[in-house]
């Protein structure tokens, strides 16, 4: 027979056990990220795969919905702790009285292409040309649906001239290209490189680049981020650090490896059967990343004076930029690993 002591002791360690097993799920974090197969948002699931997140500690899983609206709909319902999307969300969401901030810029440049169907192209050389047309975002809402009425505004094309139709990302983007049902749309890499292999568009406007980015924007635009409820950070700093400590270690493993090597780390599905064509579009989306993960001095006033143009719930509103992203959180991990 088991003295009391014994049974003392071995309730205590099914205690502890039972204990543990609640904090672990506690501790859980589900990150959605606005296409997770979008080189754009790469640095989300390669933190993943390089085992970052298990090194700072963290139970984090990663979700996947197609545009960035939708994902920021799952932060705010509670549904996740993050969301890895653009930037402009926290602008737009502070207009509507929500307090989102970021936390990790992963993007100096939005990485975003607007491709014009080849069957279109002698038509519209310029986003001027768009009059009439019907132009593909991956969701009304989306940062594609607010840089694509930048852009037509910028050339001075209303938004009442044209129509913007959700067709997602990835296959059903293209599949809305080769159906014809979008005379040209915005996407990101790998989806402009395997267009642009097979023939069926071509580049209209180009932001993967800071050069690209300025010719179109006026500026640079920080775009893909790990962004958060500003409640969820402040009662999480611990886990808010952790996470961009994870998140900014990735991208210091991109500034220092080459696409190629990078794609190794990448799950096979990402690439499907063809890894060198992987390869060459995030060689070519390479410029875009930051390597610290901090937000670019003069970026917020850029992606504002964006959203100001034409979006309603931003436009003559004051927005406090400085609410709306946080370097502390990179800063102070940084300072920590020295």
């Amino acid at each position: 027979m088991r003295t009391l002591r014994q049974i003392a002791v071995l309730s205590g360690i099914t205690f502890a056990l039972a204990a543990a097993s609640v904090s672990a799920h506690a501790e859980k974090i589900s990150i959605m990220v606005g296409g997770a197969t979008k080189i754009i948002y790469l640095p989300a699931k390669l933190t993943e795969q390089l085992g970052y997140f298990k090194d700072e500690g963290l139970d984090v899983e990663i979700l996947s919905q197609p545009a960035g609206v939708d994902a920021e709909n799952e932060l705010l319902a509670g549904a996740v702790q993050g969301v890895v999307g653009f930037y402009d969300h926290t602008i737009d969401l502070q207009s509507k009285g929500k307090e989102v901030q970021a936390l990790v810029i992963f993007g100096q440049v939005p990485g975003e292409v607007e491709m014009v169907a080849t069957k279109q192209a002698d038509k519209i050389k310029s986003m001027a040309d768009v009059k009439g047309k019907t132009l593909g975002v991956t969701g009304l809402g989306s940062s594609t649906s607010f840089l694509t009425q930048y852009l037509a505004q910028r050339s001075g094309v209303t938004s009442k001239e044209y129509t913007l139709l959700p067709v997602g990302a990835d296959a059903s983007f293209i599949a809305a290209i080769k159906q014809e049902r979008i005379d040209a749309g915005m996407t990101t890499e790998p989806t402009v490189s395997q267009l642009l292999k097979t023939g069926e568009a071509k580049v209209l406007v180009d932001m993967r680049t800071l050069e690209g980015t300025r010719a179109a924007l006026g500026g640079t635009y920080p775009a893909s981020s790990f962004y958060v409820q500003r409640a969820w950070a402040e009662s999480h700093k611990t886990e808010a650090a952790k996470l961009s400590h994870a998140f900014a270690k990735t991208l210091n493993f991109i500034a220092t490896h080459s696409a190629e090597e990078i794609t190794e780390k990448m799950p096979k599905d990402y690439y499907a059967k063809n890894k060198g064509l992987y390869a060459a579009a995030l060689k070519a989306s390479l410029p875009m990343f930051t390597k610290d993960g901090k937000m670019p001095a003069d970026g917020p006033e850029t992606v504002l004076k964006v959203l100001s143009a034409f979006n309603p719930s931003v436009k003559g509103k004051h927005i406090d930029l400085a609410r709306t992203y946080s370097n502390d959180y990179v800063a102070a991990t940084a300072t920590a690993s020295k």
